[in-house]
């Protein structure tokens, strides 16, 4: 679009006709921009024309909920095409589990009987299916990286408290869905005003089957370790020597007593809000003291596979991932395969704070050197 093959209202239309022809099964949208896409393409255009360097001029793009205009500003002034407001989760609906669209409950794009994740479930169904090559998300106990986990393509969550979040408790970032490396490099371009990233290297990483208290599957722990293995293989981490194993606390009472979501009446209690200095301060020195000798740590991004719609029952998807919005580090769901039920699961890999930067290098060398990419469902763009 920069050199001036394409236009930005061919390309915007593009996305707007795969929206019209898939969505009415698949739920990603809860509200569709057409009229209003149609002319900031056309804007975009007549900017570029004039001269402008736009970095991301006529990307289409979905925002997360009906909201979502609000925290895409940096996107949009360098040249995305918002094209809609992708599903959350509904009144009524378990926040862990599901998105609710204008046609309909938010599928799953690999299978339509199972969740998509939560709660940024249409950001992640509308990519992983080829509408869109980018949408932002919020992440507040990981419901960035859980979504893309689910749905094979790659999350990122930034570091707590770096932008502004509506957040009152610090728990939720902002972050990306896409299903290219390269993709979530030029979304953190914009929002951080870094240049590029680190070059493809080696970095020194831990692997953790469950943070010290969590019991994941044995199936997305054997497909994460494997997807570690091949980043090893690669060359693309390396592992300490010797290795020490990380015990974290488990977050989930001091999580839920500060959002009070979900909790039981002993978590919302005098308990829950006593353990919440002692939860974080334990879990900070043990993560500072890991971060002081590696550069990065690796867990499967769910303890669990996508469970169906009836929802994961008393089990908390977010076991691996809310511990990072508690400390505030910045991570990414990454794709690790596809389980025997057809679904794909995710490697979820964390940083020092502010090192966004380390984990897209990893996230492009695994994509180029490891085989591991997030290009969403089969068939699909």
């Amino acid at each position: 679009m920069r050199e001036g093959r394409l236009r930005a209202v061919d390309v915007v239309a593009g996305a707007l006709e795969r929206i019209r022809r898939e969505d009415r099964a698949l739920g990603a949208f809860a509200e569709v921009w057409e009229d209003a896409a149609a002319e900031r393409a056309a804007e975009v255009d007549a900017r570029v024309a004039a001269g402008e360097r736009l970095p991301l001029a006529g990307v289409p793009i979905g925002v997360k909920g009906r909201h979502g205009l609000r925290t895409a500003g940096q996107l949009v002034a360098a040249g995305c095409v918002p094209v809609g407001a992708t599903a959350v989760p509904g009144p009524g609906t378990p926040w862990q589990t599901w998105g609710v669209g204008a046609h309909g409950r938010t599928v799953n794009p690999w299978r339509a009987d199972r969740t998509p994740g939560g709660s940024s479930a249409g950001s992640a169904a509308a990519v992983a299916a080829g509408l869109v090559p980018l949408a932002t998300g919020s992440d507040g106990a990981g419901s960035v990286r859980i979504p893309a986990a689910w749905c094979g393509i790659l999350g990122l969550k930034v570091t707590n408290g770096r932008f502004p979040s509506p957040d009152r408790t610090g728990l939720a970032a902002p972050g990306v869905l896409v299903r290219y490396a390269a993709d979530a490099e030029a979304y953190w371009r914009v929002l951080s005003g870094e240049g590029q990233g680190l070059p493809p290297g080696s970095f020194t990483a831990v692997f953790s089957p469950g943070l010290g208290f969590a019991d994941p599957d044995p199936e997305p722990l054997a497909l994460a370790r494997t997807a570690f293995a091949r980043l090893v293989e690669a060359d693309v981490v390396r592992p300490p020597r010797p290795e020490t194993p990380l015990r974290l606390a488990d977050p989930a009472p001091a999580w839920l007593a500060l959002r009070g979501v979900g909790a039981t009446s002993e978590v919302r209690g005098l308990r829950g809000v006593r353990e919440i200095p002692d939860v974080r301060g334990v879990n900070d020195r043990r993560l500072a003291a890991l971060f002081d000798r590696v550069d990065l740590l690796l867990t499967p991004t769910t303890p669990n596979a996508a469970h169906g719609h009836d929802g994961p029952g008393d089990r908390y998807s977010t076991a691996l991932t809310w511990a990072f919005n508690l400390s505030g580090h910045p991570a990414i769901s990454i794709p690790a395969g596809v389980g025997a039920d057809g679904c794909p699961v995710g490697l979820q890999v964390v940083a020092a704070h502010g090192r966004e930067a380390v984990l897209l290098a990893v996230a492009a060398a695994a994509e180029a050197r490891a085989g591991t990419t997030g290009r969403g469902i089969p068939g699909k763009p």
